[in-house]
Parts: structure tokens; C-alpha cells; sequence
């Protein structure tokens, strides 16, 4: 069983340590995470997995077929040559919340707060008298 960390949570060392220890290698992501499968804790039936992170560990950065099979709604390790991307389909990309790429729609404040102005095909519903 892994030591908890003082901060109630595995340190990045800690994590190394346990994977070389307790996981084995199922695969790689085209963004070169690696992911990892271990055996189950006690009392569970479902084997532990996980992801070690190439640079910085955001969720959003694992791809949507891996994040399948990190989460059990699957078993099937997703291939190298990725037959469940389709050619229409764009790369992936991580949330860009929280930086300058954010969505940022028309009226925004830091979009200079003004909207477009209405279209004036709207009339407010006033109650019959």
C-alpha cells in the first residue's frame, strides 16, 4: 500500500516510486503520457490505473479515448494508429480556461464589455389586462 504524503495526497516522487514498484506499463498517448495499470486494492475486485503525465499533470490533456479506459467504461487498451479518431475529427487540445486562447464572447468584459446591438425581433410578453 502507498504512504500518504503529509499533504494527504502522493507527492510526484512518491508516484514514481509506486509505479516502478506496483504498475506495468499498458501505453502511450500521442502527447507522451504513459499510462499504467496495477493490481487491485483490498477488498476491491478492479485493477488501479493510472497516468503519469509528460509535463504538466492537467487532466484535460488525457485524450478522450484513453480517458475511456482510465475510468473503467472500458478494457479494450486504445491502439497506437487510433482507430476511433476519425479524419474530420481536430487534435486535441487542453482547456485553455484561465489563459489569454480562453472563449471569450462578444460583450465580454475584457472583450471591451459591448455587445452587438439587439435585432429588435424580440418583444417583451405583457400580462392581458
Amino acid at each position: 500500500m502507498a504512504k500518504i504524503s503529509i499533504f494527504g495526497v502522493l507527492t510526484n516522487v512518491q508516484m514514481l516510486i509506486h509505479t516502478l514498484f506496483h504498475g506495468s506499463k499498458v501505453g502511450e498517448d500521442d502527447l507522451g503520457n504513459v499510462y499504467y495499470r496495477g493490481k487491485a486494492r483490498k477488498g476491491t475486485k478492479r485493477e488501479r490505473r493510472w497516468v503519469i503525465y509528460k509535463d504538466k499533470p492537467e487532466a484535460s490533456l488525457v485524450p478522450a479515448e484513453w480517458h475511456g479506459w482510465l475510468h473503467h467504461q472500458t478494457n479494450t487498451v486504445p491502439a497506437a494508429e487510433n482507430k476511433h479518431r476519425k479524419s474530420w475529427q481536430k487534435p486535441h487540445l487542453p482547456n485553455q480556461t484561465g489563459t489569454e486562447n480562453a472563449y471569450r464572447p462578444p460583450g465580454h468584459a475584457l472583450m471591451g464589455g459591448q455587445r452587438a446591438a439587439s435585432t429588435a425581433d424580440y418583444t417583451a410578453w405583457t400580462p392581458p389586462e
